[in-house]
């Protein structure tokens, strides 16, 4: 397995933890999970025009200031 650290914002935190608790998994096994269900649902844009990685929604929170 890769460790790595990740940064949401504290609602989407509390929303993930909520549902962990409710399926009754640990945050790291729900993050995994929600992950693999998203990864194999199949795409329901996939084949009509636009339905490329431009038309996702835009990423929530604030973007990464730290220095490069």
């Amino acid at each position: 397995m890769i460790r790595f650290s990740l940064r949401i914002p504290a609602d989407l935190h509390e929303r993930v933890s909520a549902r962990a608790a409710a399926d009754r998994r640990s945050l790291n096994s729900q993050i995994l999970h929600l992950l693999e269900v998203a990864l194999t649902a199949p795409r329901p844009d996939a084949g009509s025009p636009g339905g490329g990685p431009a038309s996702l929604a835009p990423l929530r929170g604030k973007p990464d200031s730290s220095p490069a």
